[in-house]
């Protein structure tokens, strides 16, 4: 079976209306109108101010994701982004991503059946779980997902009785991983003295492997990692080539791409490393490129927003509680707090006491019972007031996603509210 990738996404000034269509429609909402990126509290207000009673609620900006999407273009013009679904699987923002041309990299049967779900064509899923269960294994080959990672010889000899025809990325180790903020290397990828056996154990199934794959982990800190693992997947190529298989032509860069100043520096890395070990390989049918992008594109377009639901005052330190904690949003696992940038939004405070309020240490919890249910801590705010609301920025990546209902505090629960802002307004 031929392995049919997608195209690289592109932009166009058709695209932003587009995503606000699509979007709007799976929350069945009115199309969001325009907004400059400066009133973003205001249009907060105004969903506080429709409230019922006090809640969460996230809001997403279309914006953001869409000079996203131009950016990677910009930074990455050759390299295909699949979107781990597990970093954010809100439905809006897959139908956004979906329509600006993303693909989508699904760990399990619920995740494809999700991204399917949208329309999107099985050929834009990479199922990139080294580790399949046989249930899901044939629902992806039912559905006609047919690309997925691999990493051992038991998962060949699985993938050979559910899934035969099945294209194969062949998922190594990363050298000198430790710069992540997590690394994968001791779960996932195989050492290169692995390679060559792997992959005579799979040709001798008759399984076909079309390329390599690799992930530096989680929010790298360095460019450099990149250039290693580039040239780790040209050697298990170079194997490939060796005991004379069919021709690899596809490499999976991973992720661990956060919006900062070393993005540019990883984009430059990751092209001059392609450049440099792959250099023989010129035209797109000698070599696809693609990447499994989570955090880059969910963390920066939602901002929480939570109610203040209780208080204490003890002496000059002040503690708070809100409606949401670690069981949820700010679960301690999965979320970087050192991305948390926290604003309060004080609705029971005159404008003309804003500037001149007083500054406290203030430590906020969360809903639960749970004394480990901190948020923050030491944290400099103004007197806040109960009803009044923190703001949360960049609250997209392995937030909702990774919530539970712990305490009876449903993080499904939570709305997300759809806006569109423009630095140009």
């Amino acid at each position: 079976m031929a392995l049919i990738l997608p195209s690289i996404p592109s932009i166009t000034a058709f695209s932003s209306l587009q995503v606000k269509m699509a979007a709007s429609q799976v929350k069945g909402e009115h199309v969001p109108t325009d907004i400059p990126r400066h009133q973003l509290t205001a249009h907060i207000r105004s969903i506080i101010n429709k409230q019922d009673e006090p809640q969460p609620f996230y809001v997403l900006d279309l914006g953001v994701l869409v000079s996203l999407m131009q950016k990677w273009n910009r930074c990455l013009p050759n390299v295909l982004p699949f979107f781990a679904v597990k970093c954010n699987p809100e439905p809006a923002f897959i139908a956004a991503l979906a329509t600006l041309g993303a693909s989508f990299d699904c760990a399990s049967k619920v995740e494809i059946e999700a991204i399917l779900s949208h329309g999107v064509s099985p050929s834009r899923i990479v199922y990139a779980n080294p580790c399949k269960g046989e249930n899901h294994l044939r629902h992806a080959a039912g559905v006609g997902v047919n690309l997925a990672t691999f990493d051992s010889m038991d998962e060949l000899n699985k993938i050979k009785g559910c899934h035969p025809k099945c294209s194969l990325l062949l998922r190594i180790a990363v050298p000198n991983d430790t710069s992540s903020w997590r690394s994968f290397g001791t779960k996932f990828g195989v050492l290169s003295e692995e390679v060559a056996p792997l992959l005579r154990h799979a040709h001798k199934l008759g399984l076909r492997v079309v390329g390599v794959s690799f992930h530096v982990g989680s929010k790298a800190s360095e460019s450099q990692v990149y250039r290693g693992a580039i040239a780790a997947a040209r050697a298990a190529f170079d194997v490939a080539d060796e005991l004379k298989l069919p021709k690899v032509h596809v490499l999976d860069i991973g992720g661990g791409f956060k919006v900062n100043p070393l993005f540019d520096e990883i984009a430059e890395t990751l092209n001059d490393a392609i450049k440099e070990h792959f250099g023989d390989h010129q035209s797109e049918s000698d070599l696809v490129v693609m990447a499994e992008p989570g955090r880059f594109f969910a963390e920066t377009p939602f901002t929480l927003v939570a109610n203040v639901m209780g208080k204490r005052v003890r002496g000059e330190k002040r503690e708070y509680w809100i409606t949401d904690g670690i069981y949820g949003s700010f679960n301690l696992p999965a979320f970087d707090k050192s991305c948390l940038t926290v604003s309060p939004l004080l609705l029971h405070t005159p404008d003309h006491h804003h500037h001149s309020v007083a500054i406290y240490s203030s430590t906020v919890f969360g809903p639960t019972c749970d004394s480990l249910d901190t948020v923050v801590a030491d944290y400099k705010l103004p007197e806040l007031k109960l009803n009044d609301y923190l703001v949360f920025h960049n609250m997209g990546a392995y937030t909702s996603s990774a919530g539970t209902n712990f305490n009876g505090f449903c993080i499904s629960a939570i709305p997300t509210y759809l806006t569109f802002t423009s630095d140009n307004n």
